[in-house]
């Protein structure tokens, strides 16, 4: 399992900075532009919704695991570094590929 955490967080960076790279050079590198297209419409919306949702929970969990002495500040600022640099797509598995226990 861990292999597939791993594989899980090498996906979580590279496929949406391939995509972040992509809208820059078609935009001659500006985020002009970016926000409007999160919402240009309702599949494109639902998307963005189902993300924010899902990464602001992970984030009151991290947060409360913390709180309660249950992960470290180490491993607490690697995961929020992680959710707010890369994304949730990384955080997670991060997450997942730390505390897997067989």
């Amino acid at each position: 399992m861990k292999k597939i955490f791993f594989i899980f967080c090498l996906l979580g960076v590279v496929l949406p900075y391939y995509h972040l790279i992509n809208f820059l050079q078609e935009n001659n590198w500006s985020m002009t532009g970016f926000l409007d297209q999160l919402y240009s419409n309702h599949a494109i919306s639902m998307i963005t919704m189902d993300i924010t949702v899902a990464a602001s929970s992970f984030l009151v969990f991290l947060i409360y695991q913390f709180s309660n002495k249950k992960i470290k500040a180490k491993c607490f600022v690697k995961y929020i570094v992680s959710l707010f640099i890369v994304g949730f797509s990384l955080s997670l598995p991060l997450y997942l590929y730390d505390n897997y226990k067989k």
